[in-house]
């Protein structure tokens, strides 16, 4: 059972933060069926490639790679010439805010409650708003049953996992039910818990919405041309069989997704950014939540959304990313293939390495979570952007509010990472 389970973590790490190629499952259970596994690349391995003359893009990778390899990034804190925090700050985030090119999304929706219950000792709601664009995006509200005054907030991202079909179930519970194949992934990735509802018992208004394009916001067969749909359709919707099939199509259609948003004169980061924005608005308006100490964390496709929030809103007084932290060159080099097109900001590298995004933030407190074994990342530029955040801090005389863990095995954010990163939104926003 064991081994079924590490093929079940190290399919959803490499799909998960998107990369599927050909056939995809036949089937889902306890075992899964893999074709075509990117998992055969040698670049998949959690250390650098052997040949330093060996890259993802072949002969020019070292060139690549060089093109900024030498210089500090041109926005850099850790540049010496560089003194003056805020100023710096607020350069480098307008300088961001026009690389991301955030699309409007206009003012702060209305919310519907849909329904209301108790459940694992938690009051619930399920919420739903509507942007300017797309269908309405449906989240989860949990917080402690009967629960008096404001409490802390934490904005909560589900992780990607290769699974656009689920968003919110992903790290939610809300009955005694729940579908199979959450379920499974749940207890690959994060010990059998739903860990929004572990933090919001611990005193917290959790909001977990659903990113686009994930479930209440997947791009639907129907609203694409035939030809792109491959046969398929969106009949018998809660059929793994269907899922399945439609995760692979939402696999492949990445690409046309990611051009056709650089196309439109914005970028994939930039749109997550814009809809988390609304429900960290959506959040904050609550007249039950303390806006002044509110959280936000979350595993793989959820640390990116992380780094991407917490480094541009100081509303997140405190952060958690996890599963998501390298540099720009092991992507160059390395790791392109085993991650979705949802990353990346043309130009930006340029001036910030990845981890200066999430800097940004400096001094407010921070906490990532690395495992040493996650086939996303070599360990190597796994400790190098730990080493450049830990400099921003240290520049910033804010030692103390910076810290980064390693866990062993592969990509996922279990118990013992889930009490690291509760303890350290309770030192934070419980203070």
């Amino acid at each position: 059972m064991k081994s079924k389970r590490r093929d079940f973590i190290k399919f959803g790490s490499l799909t998960g933060l998107g990369w599927v190629s050909g056939s995809f499952l036949n089937s889902f259970g306890s075992s899964l069926n893999i074709h075509n596994s990117p998992e055969k690349l040698s670049a998949v391995e959690n250390t650098l490639l052997k040949d330093e003359n060996t890259s993802v893009i072949g002969a020019y990778g070292k060139w690549a790679a060089g093109l900024t390899e030498h210089n500090l990034p041109s926005l850099s804190f850790r540049k010496k010439d560089v003194t003056n925090l805020d100023a710096w700050k607020k350069m480098a985030r307008k300088r961001l805010t026009e690389r991301l090119a955030i699309p409007d999304t206009g003012a702060v929706p209305a919310v519907t409650v849909k329904r209301q219950y108790a459940y694992d000792g938690l009051h619930i709601e399920e919420l739903s708003w509507q942007l300017p664009y797309g269908p309405p995006t449906d989240a989860i509200l949990l917080k402690p049953l009967n629960a008096k005054g404001k409490l802390p907030g934490i904005l909560a991202f589900h992780d990607h996992g290769g699974v656009k079909y689920f968003g919110t179930r992903k790290i939610t519970r809300t009955s005694g039910e729940f579908h199979p194949m959450m379920a499974e992934h749940q207890k690959a990735y994060y010990e059998d818990l739903a860990w929004a509802n572990e933090v919001a018992k611990r005193g917290y208004v959790v909001l977990v919405s659903d990113a686009f394009p994930f479930a209440s916001r997947r791009v639907l067969l129907k609203d694409v041309p035939e030809y792109l749909r491959k046969g398929l359709s969106d009949d018998d919707p809660e059929n793994p069989e269907h899922i399945n099939a439609y995760n692979a199509w939402a696999s492949d259609h990445e690409h046309i997704m990611a051009k056709s948003l650089f196309s439109a004169g914005t970028t994939w980061p930039g749109v997550f950014f814009a809809e988390d924005r609304k429900a960290l608005d959506i959040l904050c308006a609550r007249p039950d939540v303390d806006a002044k100490n509110i959280g936000c964390g979350g595993l793989s496709g959820g640390g990116m959304r992380t780094v991407f929030m917490a480094g541009q809103d100081d509303r997140i007084k405190c952060a958690v990313c996890i599963g998501f932290m390298t540099t720009w060159k092991d992507f160059v080099l390395n790791k392109a293939p085993t991650h979705t097109w949802m990353t990346y900001v043309p130009v930006l590298p340029n001036e910030l390495d990845f981890p200066e995004i999430l800097g940004l933030r400096v001094p407010l407190p921070t906490l990532v979570l690395n495992d040493t074994e996650d086939e996303l990342y070599t360990l190597e530029e796994m400790k190098a952007a730990d080493k450049i955040l830990g400099e921003v801090y240290q520049k910033a005389g804010a030692t103390d509010h910076y810290k980064c863990s390693y866990y062993p095995g592969p990509h996922k954010f279990d118990k013992a990472m889930q009490a690291e990163a509760f303890n350290w939104f309770d030192k934070w926003l419980k203070a």
